[in-house]
């Protein structure tokens, strides 16, 4: 990683930081890296390359430019100063995205015990887990998320390498559109992971109420999520859970996603084996065994653009056998609601391609850039959506940090304490 000579002069131990959560993103001449109206609380460094600061009244001016610099966060950014342009052909941009005050948390974190924390209610369950909405007793105004898994129960299920494979991919996962999980601890009888709380409740929920939703509103979601798995992908990370249960509302309306106990890092081009999913949402291949890779995620996608206009998956059968057989069948046999436009229908049926995963949408050679450049999605604001300024299609009311009306009611937990499991599978935690 190159940095500018200001921050060349940095102890090395906080450049190592440093380098740890900077993202750096490519932009040609002429791409915009901040509109106006962006939220600033992102800070960006210029590493090679040279951008232009535009004024209000749409004016550049070469005494503007930047190169080796930095800029954002509201402390390079004057009031006249609402723009900012790549210049040169080729420009790299290290982004900063509130790295200060997110190493600022995990420095914090490190130091805390589950006795500094008091429970505050159930957010949801599991199989063999439960998330509560925790908060520190030193600082009231300070809530989490706090996933506490049954060790008994992921060694009974053979779970465990999904477990440590949830831990090790979510510690390294900074992302605004994937759930933070800060810290993991462990005792005798479970462990424990220690998660942003976004209060905004399940994308599910509001489908469910609301039966189904329009092009814009799905559209959003979509996009969302369509960012993470970018994240994820380039990095050779399948998710292989995409479903509206594991899509979570943070106060803003904006979704991100969680649960990654089926995540799998398998390196960039490479395939697995593993059969894992929720059964409406399970790509062909991995059904026949055939072996997969993040095709399979752009399969699942579509399956929830299907669901998201329409209010149920396309493929459902009374159990998994039947709901396998018929995605085996292909989508051509499934017949689309009239609510779907043909350029939404075109989309999905390019996503979930049956017999060639190679040629999926999103799985080419340009990537999710033939998606985002797709007829359903044009005219759709990518730059607002990574920046945070544009506003989601439901904003929720969340009062507070402690505030968990949009969380469905779940009863506390009366079951008796589960044995001791001290094998030491767990020592990462």
């Amino acid at each position: 990683m190159q940095l500018v000579p200001s921050f060349q002069r940095l102890p090395e131990d906080v450049l190592s930081k440093l380098a740890d959560v900077l993202e750096e993103t490519h932009y040609s001449g002429g791409d915009y890296i901040i509109r106006q109206g962006a939220t600033g609380d992102t800070f960006f460094i210029i590493s090679e390359g040279q951008v232009r600061k535009r004024d209000e009244r749409g004016c550049t001016r070469p005494e503007c430019d930047l190169g080796g610099d930095w800029f954002g966060e509201q402390q390079r950014l004057d009031g006249n100063l609402t723009d900012v342009i790549a210049v040169t052909q080729w420009c790299h941009v290290l982004m900063f995205s509130v790295v200060c005050r997110l190493q600022a948390d995990a420095d914090f974190l490190s130091t805390v015990s589950l006795d500094d924390f008091s429970v505050i209610c159930t957010l949801g369950t599991g199989g063999f887990s439960r998330v509560e909405l925790v908060q520190l007793k030193d600082d009231p105004d300070r809530s989490f998320a706090l996933k506490v898994l049954k060790k008994r129960h992921i060694v009974d299920t053979s779970q465990q390498g999904h477990v440590l494979s949830e831990r090790r991919i979510m510690m390294q996962a900074h992302s605004p559109f994937i759930i933070r999980l800060y810290r993991t601890f462990r005792d005798s009888k479970y462990l424990y992971m220690l998660l942003e709380a976004c209060l905004g409740g399940e994308l599910w929920t509001q489908l469910r109420d609301r039966g189904s939703f329009d092009d814009g509103t799905t559209r959003f979601y979509t996009g969302c999520v369509m960012e993470a798995l970018v994240y994820l992908h380039s990095r050779g990370i399948i998710y292989r859970d995409l479903k509206p249960e594991n899509i979570i509302l943070d106060h803003r309306g904006y979704a991100k996603l969680v649960d990654f106990g089926f995540a799998k890092k398998v390196g960039l081009g490479k395939k697995t084996w593993t059969f894992c999913g929720t059964p409406e949402y399970v790509a062909p291949e991995i059904i026949l065994n055939k072996g997969h890779d993040s095709s399979a995620d752009c399969w699942s996608l579509g399956v929830l653009v299907f669901e998201l206009l329409s209010g149920r998956p396309p493929f459902s059968g009374s159990d998994p056998m039947k709901t396998y057989n018929i995605i085996l069948r292909g989508i051509n046999m499934i017949e689309f609601p009239k609510k779907i436009t043909k350029s939404a229908a075109n989309l999905i049926k390019r996503l979930c391609r049956l017999d060639s995963p190679s040629e999926r949408l999103g799985n080419q050679k340009n990537g999710v850039k033939d998606i985002q450049k797709h007829k359903w999605f044009e005219g759709f604001n990518w730059d607002g959506l990574r920046q945070g300024t544009v506003v989601a299609p439901f904003t929720p009311t969340v009062g507070g940090p402690l505030d968990s009306s949009n969380v469905d009611y779940f009863p506390e937990d009366t079951e008796d304490l589960p044995p001791d499991e001290e094998s030491g599978w767990d020592l990462e935690f």
